[in-house]
């Protein structure tokens, strides 16, 4: 990675208001955005738990603005700000509740970005609705977008999959609220009140940055993005206005021991050629009407079809497929299934004819 500019005070928090520290920053200097705005809550009355408890919701002065009107030109000023220190190759991430992320995507598209998903963050322990007058608020939302449309980003494809048990990863993320040991606290109380978990963190940082990539936060709260972003060996850079979540947050960063940034390099395309399970048919190193059997010495043994399917009795499907039905469980096929060697008799596993059809492509 090149030498980052020198106005770029990497892995530190500046004290300040963002637009006005972002002024100061060169153009196209950081890979990637991850902005946790105030939401614009609009609350003007306390809230109270059925036992008479108040409920420690966002009341903070930070939260607070005198009308949309002056809550989009906010979100306008950073939102501007920080497309002009993006790469173009840069993108940037945003969270809200329904209270500001439409008003909140809506700039975002006016100022030139270009929506690459929303993100739902499905809550599993929910602050219930004390009042019994709405739904329970559940969720949040992310917008993830590019800045400049059709240029190359950074997606980790590969890798969000291998964390989702090889499942392609999907736009709706089921994570709890941060609590626990994770929550920053204060003389026993929460330090503050929109603090994420650092698993949301853990997903935004490893899909859409490479190690060594600069992450800015310019709503830097406790510190939750440079503890996830130093884990990961990722460069980061945190902005925030109150000098106590500063403080708060070089205290947390300290104490997390830095990842090393020569691991956990996911390209987003595949290291090995794809090879489907028919191009052994296809290249003839297996035979419609063979024979292929489950395991080494495992006397199931299912029929193979000219599209690739296998027939294993009356059930007709993949090698996979086959594979789960057989053992009424997750199956990787290429694992299981042994074909007949014509010269040595034995029984070999088809994921050798894998690695051979792949070494012909070489």
């Amino acid at each position: 990675m090149a030498d980052e500019p020198s106005e770029l005070r990497i892995n530190q928090i500046i004290q300040g208001d963002c637009v006005e520290v972002l002024a100061g920053f060169p153009p196209g200097s950081v890979d990637l955005v991850f902005a946790d705005p105030p939401y614009n809550l609009q609350l003007n009355r306390d809230l109270w738990r059925p036992n008479m408890t108040r409920v420690a919701a966002v009341s903070d002065a930070w939260d607070k603005f005198a009308g949309f009107t002056e809550y989009d030109d906010f979100t306008r000023s950073w939102l501007g700000a920080c497309r002009r220190v993006l790469k173009d190759s840069g993108t940037i991430w945003v969270i809200g509740t329904y209270h500001n992320i439409y008003r909140v995507g809506a700039i975002l598209q006016d100022l030139g970005f270009w929506i690459l998903n929303d993100v739902v963050w499905i809550k599993l322990n929910p602050m219930p609705n004390f009042r019994g007058v709405r739904f329970t608020n559940a969720q949040e939302t992310l917008i993830w977008a590019q800045k400049v449309r059709g240029v190359h980003y950074t997606f980790n494809h590969r890798a969000m999959k291998a964390l989702n048990d090889d499942l392609q990863m999907r736009s709706d993320w089921h994570l709890p609220v941060c609590n626990g040991r994770e929550r920053v606290k204060e003389n026993g109380k929460k330090a503050h009140t929109t603090q994420k978990p650092e698993a949301l963190l853990y997903r935004v940082l490893l899909s859409s940055t490479n190690p060594g990539d600069v992450v800015l936060d310019p709503f830097f709260g406790t510190g939750t993005t440079g503890a996830v972003a130093r884990k990961l060996g990722r460069q980061w850079i945190g902005i925030e206005r109150e000098p106590r979540y500063v403080q708060l947050a070089e205290q947390r960063i300290r104490a997390v021991a830095p990842g090393d940034d020569r691991h956990g390099v996911f390209d987003s395309q595949p290291a090995l050629p794809r090879i489907a399970f028919g191009m052994l048919l296809e290249v003839g190193l297996l035979s419609p009407g063979q024979s292929l059997y489950f395991n080494a010495d495992d006397d199931r043994v299912a029929t193979l079809l000219p599209d690739g399917h296998l027939r294993y009795g009356e059930f007709t499907g993949s090698i996979h497929q086959v594979g789960r039905r057989i053992m009424d469980a997750p199956c990787n096929g290429w694992d299981h299934w042994y074909y007949q060697d014509a010269g040595s008799g034995e029984r070999q596993v088809i994921d050798g004819l894998r690695q051979v059809l792949r070494d012909t492509m070489r």
